[in-house]
C-alpha cells in the first residue's frame, strides 16, 4: 500500500519553491543568457547538452510524490510537469501514477546504482579519458581552448601513464586508437559490473539518473546532483589536456606528479560528496518501485 499523504501549506511550499529558484539561480540565469546570445561555455555547457537539459526546467521544482500542496493550482503546478488535483484540494504527484515501465527503468537504475555503490573506490584512473579523447588530433572536442602540450606530447601522457577508465560512456569517446590503451573493452552491457564510485563520470551521471525520475523525486535532489555534477565537471575539465585558465580555473596538470596528487585529492572530495546523494536516490528509488504499486 501507499503511505499516506503528507501535506505542506501555502506558506511552505512556497517559501521552498522560493529557496530552489534562489538555490540555482547563479547557475541557471548565466546559462540562459548565453543560449540568447548564442555563446559557449566548454565547462558548464557540457551538463546541459549531454544530459538534454533545458536551464528553466532546474527552476520545476517538485515535493516528490504523495505530497499535497495546499491551495496549489494548475498554473502554477501543471498537468504535463507531472501535478493532479490531490484529495480535498490543491495538487499533488500521484505515486499511482507512475507506469510500469518507468518502475522498470528504476529497478534497472537501482541495480546500477547499488552495484557501483558497493564496489571499492579506483582513485589512479587520473582522468586520462579526457587525454584518450584527442589521442587523434582530429578528435578535438573543444577548439576554441588551446591544448596545454603540444599534440605529441599529449599523445605521449596516453601511451606513458597507466589508463584504467571505468565508465563506458567516457571509453565511447576515446579516439579509436586510444582504446587499445584501457584493459578492459567497455560495453553497455557490461557497465554494472564495471563502473565504481571513485568515476568523475559515474559520480556526474547521478544528475542523469536524477533527471530520469523527476518529478518523482524531490528537487532538493536534483538541485544537489547538479551541483555535484557541476563540481566534478570543473575537475574534469581542469585535469584535461585543455588549457581552461581563459575560463579563470587553474589546471591540474596530471602530467606532474605534484599534478596527480591534485587530482586524486580531488577526486576524493567529489566522491565523498557523491556517496550521500546516492544514498538517497538509491532509497527513492526503492519507495517507488516497491512500495507504490498501482491498483
Amino acid at each position: 500500500m501507499n503511505p499516506a499523504p503528507s501535506n505542506l501549506t501555502c506558506v511552505e511550499w512556497t517559501a521552498r519553491v522560493k529557496a530552489h529558484r534562489e538555490r540555482l539561480g547563479p547557475i541557471v540565469e548565466p546559462a540562459i543568457r548565453r543560449r540568447s546570445r548564442g555563446e559557449k561555455h566548454p565547462i558548464e555547457d557540457f551538463l546541459w547538452e549531454y544530459y538534454g537539459l533545458r536551464p528553466g526546467r532546474l527552476y520545476h521544482w517538485s515535493p516528490g510524490p504523495g505530497v499535497i500542496l495546499e491551495e496549489a493550482s494548475e498554473t502554477e503546478f501543471r498537468d504535463n510537469a507531472g501535478f493532479t488535483n490531490a484529495p480535498g484540494n490543491g495538487r499533488w504527484i500521484d505515486p499511482d501514477t507512475l507506469p510500469e515501465k518507468r518502475r522498470a527503468a528504476f529497478r534497472w537504475m537501482i541495480h546500477l546504482l547499488e552495484q557501483t555503490r558497493v564496489r571499492p573506490p579506483f582513485y589512479g584512473c587520473l582522468g586520462l579519458h579526457e587525454w584518450a579523447m584527442v589521442y587523434e588530433e582530429k578528435d578535438v572536442r573543444h577548439p576554441q581552448l588551446p591544448l596545454r602540450l603540444s599534440h605529441a606530447e599529449t599523445r605521449r601522457v596516453v601511451e606513458t601513464l597507466p589508463m584504467r577508465c571505468s565508465h563506458y560512456d567516457a571509453f565511447r569517446f576515446f579516439s579509436n586508437s586510444a582504446r587499445r590503451f584501457n584493459p578492459i573493452e567497455l560495453s553497455p552491457e557490461n557497465r554494472p559490473d564495471q563502473e565504481q564510485p571513485a568515476c568523475l563520470h559515474a559520480n556526474m551521471d547521478l544528475l542523469k539518473w536524477c533527471l530520469k525520475v523527476h518529478p518523482y523525486l524531490p528537487s532538493d535532489l536534483l538541485a544537489d546532483a547538479f551541483n555535484l555534477a557541476l563540481a566534478a565537471r570543473r575537475i574534469d575539465m581542469r585535469a584535461s589536456p585543455y588549457d581552461v585558465s581563459p575560463l579563470g580555473e587553474a589546471p591540474i596538470r596530471i602530467e606532474t606528479p605534484e599534478g596527480r596528487k591534485a587530482y586524486v585529492a580531488a577526486q576524493r572530495d567529489i566522491a565523498e560528496r557523491a556517496a550521500p546523494v546516492r544514498n538517497r536516490l538509491i532509497r527513492q528509488l526503492l519507495v517507488l518501485t516497491e512500495s507504490f504499486i498501482s491498483p
